[in-house]
């Protein structure tokens, strides 16, 4: 299995407590968040995992180098602001299977691989990975129905309710119709449309889920990843 991890944005709302890396190297528990993420991906069975980077780029790269545990990796380097549908569309023209699992590099998602890849096998649609939250106003609702996404709703919403865990499954040629380095929100210019026009299956993940983009969860996850992956 491969996978894209979504690593060079800006980090602006981390800044003030993050100032010297991009968002995915911010230290937890004095090691960069984004070695957790690797580790995760290398024990859930992943080979291959190409990396997109923008902002600081140099810093990711000169840390990880070409391999990482028992990881290969590849790194896909924008030349200027993407947004997350550009930065994965140039990514995907890095990818040898027919999907690959994409994951944003400023969240910890325990996901169940094994189950997510089986379905993908069996049924073959892209997937949202959904996650119920507490309160949906940070994030945004995600409205789903008999295993299907149905549409998305704007941040603001308070209560419990189910959220994008900013998790996908995708065919590699699904983004083939955007033009490489056209910068584009795979969020609101694609899945939005999109959704509507195929099915995009839904997966309830029940795996830990915490986003450092901002400095309050940036500071929880000192406490609940400090010991993840120690070795």
């Amino acid at each position: 299995m491969e996978a894209i991890i979504l690593a060079g944005g800006f980090g602006t709302r981390l800044q003030q407590v993050v100032k010297d890396f991009p968002k995915p190297m911010a230290p937890i528990a004095e090691r960069p968040f984004l070695e957790i993420l690797l580790r995760s991906l290398a024990q859930k069975g992943f080979k291959r995992v190409v990396l997109s980077l923008g902002y600081m780029a140099d810093k990711v790269v000169m840390h990880f180098g070409q391999q990482f545990a028992g990881l290969e990796l590849i790194y896909a380097i924008e030349q200027k602001p993407l947004g997350t549908g550009g930065a994965v569309r140039e990514a995907l023209l890095q990818c040898k299977t027919n999907h690959v699992f994409v994951f944003n590099g400023d969240t910890y998602l325990d996901l169940e691989i094994a189950a997510v890849e089986n379905h993908w096998q069996i049924h073959g649609n892209p997937v949202i990975v959904a996650r119920e939250v507490a309160d949906t106003s940070r994030y945004g609702r995600l409205h789903t129905a008999d295993g299907r996404v149905l549409g998305f709703a704007e941040k603001g919403i308070a209560g419990a309710g189910l959220i994008n865990a900013g998790c996908y499954v995708l065919p590699i040629h699904i983004l083939d119709d955007f033009a490489v380095a056209h910068s584009f929100s795979l969020e609101t210019d694609f899945l939005v449309k999109n959704v509507i026009a195929q099915q995009w299956d839904v997966f309830l993940t029940q795996g830990h889920f915490i986003d450092i983009g901002i400095p309050e969860d940036y500071a929880r996850a000192q406490i609940e990843l400090r010991n993840l992956y120690a070795s």
